[in-house]
């Protein structure tokens, strides 16, 4: 992928100088900064189509770096690259807009492709169209916008991409499986229930107060967006 600017934001400097070594042997363009502030000040000031980004950060935090990275840009991919590997953790990543969460250590190989898998998912949503609906709910892929009954609703990044793949295989059931490896971007991991926790979540945001909810559960096998408009 020629072109692609990527900017990492790690304190440690040995692995921030061989994330940046390998990935420009890898044809990417990449930038470091070691300080959560300056990779804030770097990012309102570069155009990157990627951002890597460690939690523990002198400065600003990595949860915080991502909130402000949403706020200026909601569509630029942000993958963490961090040691926390709680649930917690991972939930608190997602809801301030990460789009994978990788745990060090990690395999580098591993790590080039979920970028490429990545880019390309955020390639193609841009490609193709803008408006997904299911009955009285709709989803703008170009404002970022979810409505359902004319009514505004407010989601994460992670929730809004959950949604987003609910909607493009809606009527159709999709296992835990196929979502970790179509949104989170990585092995399904059976020992994590972060799927089920998002799920939850846009129930509470899409079906709550509403007679005909439209996200199911086929117990044993998954989950599905029913359409019946």
């Amino acid at each position: 992928m020629q072109d692609i600017h990527i900017l990492i934001v790690e304190d440690e400097k040995k692995i921030a100088d061989a994330l940046k070594q390998g990935l420009n042997e890898n044809a990417f363009e990449a930038e470091v900064a070691y300080d959560g502030t300056i990779g804030w000040k770097m990012f309102q000031g570069g155009s990157f189509d990627l951002v890597l980004l460690d939690i523990n950060l002198p400065g600003m935090n990595g949860y915080e770096l991502c909130r402000a990275i949403r706020s200026f840009n909601p569509s630029v991919p942000v993958m963490m690259l961090t040691a926390m590997n709680t649930v917690e953790d991972k939930i608190e990543g997602f809801d301030a807009g990460a789009d994978d969460y990788v745990i060090k250590p990690f395999d580098f190989r591993e790590l080039l492709v979920r970028i490429r898998a990545l880019l390309k998912r955020i390639h193609r949503t841009a490609a193709t169209g803008t408006l997904l609906q299911a009955g009285d709910l709709q989803m703008n892929l170009d404002s970022k916008e979810v409505t359902r009954n004319g009514q505004q609703v407010s989601l994460t990044a992670k929730e809004f991409q959950l949604l987003e793949y609910l909607l493009r295989n809606k009527n159709r059931v999709v296992s835990r499986s196929d979502i970790a490896l179509n949104v989170w971007d990585i092995d399904f991991d059976t020992k994590t229930n972060v799927i089920d926790v998002y799920v939850n979540y846009l129930r509470k945001k899409i079906d709550k107060g509403f007679d005909n909810p439209i996200i199911h559960t086929q117990v044993g096998m998954g989950y599905i967006l029913k359409d019946k408009s």
